[in-house]
């Protein structure tokens, strides 16, 4: 069948044609949108709003401007991109690798035999919880500086300064263990 038809029917709102569509694109569309969010189920979850998306706007596509397979591209993006930044998303995430984090340091505690484990001990030792949350937040979380200080409601400055300083604290503590 003609792409080029293809499109026209759905954007004339032809279920039939938009399920072809559907089956020709959603799996790259999912595989995409994991690349970025890379959560398999949140994936198809963002896939599925895409489609009602372009359903709901499938008069806004113009062919002279690009593919259509781009055109559903660039809305998958842009959605996948929109959910990351989302409180909801960070705040899930935020709970997910903190307990992960909080579990595995517990376990070290009590098993200083798992060299992982003892080797994370030992780099955050000396660090204080502020600095934890901080650079969990920038590396671990990909949050923004500014986005930091709104999470935890301090100066930006403040943030910029408990980065450098935790990270040379960091830095400091991988010398010491890479001394010995």
């Amino acid at each position: 069948m003609d792409l080029d038809l293809l499109v026209q029917r759905f954007q004339k709102k032809d279920i039939k044609a938009y399920e072809q569509l559907y089956a020709m694109y959603a799996e790259n569309i999912t595989g995409v949108i994991h690349t970025i969010v890379r959560d398999e189920q949140l994936a198809q979850e963002i896939c599925q709003d895409v489609f009602l998306k372009i359903w709901d706007k499938a008069d806004s596509y113009n062919s002279s401007k690009g593919r259509f397979f781009t055109w559903i591209l660039n809305i998958a993006r842009n959605a996948a991109i929109d959910k990351l930044r989302s409180k909801s998303y960070k705040k899930n995430k935020q709970n997910l690798y903190t307990d992960n984090f909080v579990g595995t340091l517990e376990d070290s505690m009590e098993d200083d035999s798992r060299p992982d484990t003892s080797i994370l001990k030992k780099l955050l030792k000396g660090l204080k919880g502020k600095c934890v949350s901080v650079i969990e937040m920038l590396y671990f979380k990909g949050y923004t500086q500014k986005e930091v200080a709104q999470e935890l409601s301090i100066p930006l400055g403040t943030v910029k300064t408990r980065n450098r300083d935790c990270i040379g604290k960091l830095r400091k503590n991988m010398t010491l263990l890479h001394g010995h």
